[in-house]
């Protein structure tokens, strides 16, 4: 029998004993619990800086301590590397083939050739106007005419090759380039994810309860620095007989008693579905008394219950 069963049975044999009617002037017996956060790096290492101690109250997303973060740190600027490196690639991929200085040569190949066939296109037109008066020969007119078409294969092969010098790579090559690029970026979101994580932050808001690592200590894989107690997670714990279970609903508010504390007011959050009970029982008519169920209420103001508090509990909010 370990010892969490031994603390539910004797609370369970106040709650029968001091139970009369519907949650009568005795009440049912129960006990405060909170339901700690821990908060911790998802991977090991040695503590940096410790922020918060033991009974601060902080706010979610504050800073509560910070774990050396050299690997981290490096391995975000290596994948940010090569972020650049892949987006470079990508950039000359998508490039011409040419350097524009080489662009530059071959536009003045096309100038001077279109500079040629034009004079060519001249004596071209010249040559057919003096052959007809006897001016000139026919063979002159040919050698315009050869030369005139010279002139124009020239210009149409320094225009095609600035065309090909301004294509860029390969759709393929492009494509390849591109995915590199989203690997990078990939790479580098995942790094600055785990160096965000070596800065612990709240998730919510709540008093510090415990720290467990301080200062120069190593903190093992998946073990917490510090704990907090959100008031969204206190929970008063009492226990029902059997035959006043009808008695609770869900939502119903209940009053919450202690030694030198002010009453406050619950709203039941849970009954449980399966009974407990106290050693030895029979399933007997007159033995179904010992059966008790678990019921769980929210307080209103969780500043007022502390967990590991002995509490009584009645049913209908406090006046």
């Amino acid at each position: 029998m370990n010892a969490r069963f031994l603390v539910i049975a004797a609370l369970t044999a106040i709650g029968i004993c001091g139970c009369s009617g519907a949650g009568g002037s005795g009440g049912y017996s129960g006990y405060v619990e909170g339901d700690l956060v821990f908060v911790g790096p998802t991977e090991p290492g040695r503590v940096k800086e410790l922020l918060v101690d033991e009974g601060a109250v902080v706010k979610a997303g504050q800073v509560l301590a910070k774990v050396e973060d050299d690997l981290q740190l490096a391995d975000r600027d290596a994948a940010a590397a090569q972020l650049k490196e892949a987006e470079a690639r990508l950039a000359d991929a998508r490039a011409p083939l040419q350097r524009p200085e080489e662009i530059a040569v071959l536009e003045a190949s096309e100038r001077r050739a279109a500079s040629a066939l034009d004079l060519s296109r001249i004596e071209l037109d010249r040559q057919k106007s003096l052959v007809p008066k006897g001016a000139s020969s026919q063979a002159n007119l040919d050698s315009a005419q050869h030369q005139y078409d010279q002139n124009q294969a020239a210009l149409d092969e320094a225009r095609r090759r600035i065309a090909a010098a301004r294509i860029a790579a390969r759709t393929q090559s492009i494509d390849a380039a591109e995915q590199s690029v989203l690997a990078a970026r990939a790479n580098l979101a995942a790094a600055q994810v785990r160096l965000d994580r070596r800065t612990v932050m709240a998730p919510a808001d709540g008093p510090v309860q415990t720290v467990y690592f301080r200062p120069g200590e190593l903190v093992p894989e998946g073990r917490p620095i510090v704990s907090l107690l959100p008031p969204n997670l206190v929970k008063v714990r009492f226990f029902v007989p059997e035959a006043q279970l009808p008695a609770v609903t869900s939502g119903a508010a209940v009053t919450v008693t202690c030694d030198g504390c002010t009453p406050f007011t619950a709203k039941v959050s849970f009954i449980s579905a399966q009974a407990e009970y106290t050693p030895p029982v029979i399933y007997s008519r007159e033995e179904r008394s010992k059966l008790v169920y678990l019921v769980e209420a929210r307080p209103q103001d969780p500043a007022k219950a502390r967990p590991g508090q002995p509490v009584n509990v009645t049913l209908g909010a406090a006046p």
